[in-house]
């Protein structure tokens, strides 16, 4: 009797059992596909150089639909060449907590998620993408931030505001209020 294999089989293995079957202008089409597919995919990930952890997006998550954070902090490991989570805040956690966790002269994307009440005395909630490049931090690294920022962005849906902020003025709390209205 013979054994039976678990092993899925790769995409090229899947392409010539169904080309063995098929007209050649059909796998000639859906090899294509599957190349502009993969090569769409790299590209994304070339143009920033960076690809995102999945901890990332899971993290985001539990704060959008849980709330079980307050903020997150990111950071782009360059010899990963990935975005990681590097730390949480709690769902008590001030905004002034949070501003002073990021550091004074590195870059970092932060997401959070501020409560107030509007002028209708109704309680609500935004989400911020704050892209923190300090003046004092160096090039190389802001360049790297600002490439990547917009591809990362995109992973995590649900952003509602954007905030780009070089200095800690550029985020205080009221420049946050007047945002979220």
């Amino acid at each position: 009797m013979g054994s039976i294999s678990s092993a899925e089989p790769s995409l090229s293995e899947g392409l010539s059992v169904f080309s063995s079957n098929a007209r050649p202008s059909l796998v000639s089409s859906l090899s294509s596909i599957v190349s502009s597919v993969v090569y769409s995919e790299n590209a994304a990930n070339a143009a920033s150089g960076m690809a995102v952890h999945d901890d990332c997006k899971l993290k985001f998550l539990e704060l959008k639909a849980k709330r079980t954070y307050r903020s997150i902090v990111f950071k782009i490991e360059e010899k990963q060449k990935q975005v990681v989570v590097e730390k949480v805040g709690e769902p008590a956690q001030s905004y002034e907590d949070f501003t002073a966790s990021l550091p004074a002269d590195e870059c970092r994307y932060a997401v959070y998620d501020f409560d107030f009440v509007t002028a209708e005395n109704c309680q609500k909630s935004r989400i911020f993408f704050i892209a923190w490049s300090p003046d004092t931090s160096r090039v190389r690294s802001k360049m790297i931030y600002a490439s990547s920022k917009d591809r990362f962005k995109r992973e995590l849906d649900g952003i509602q505001v954007e905030l780009q902020a070089t200095d800690p003025t550029e985020m205080g709390l009221d420049v946050i209020r007047s945002r979220a209205c």
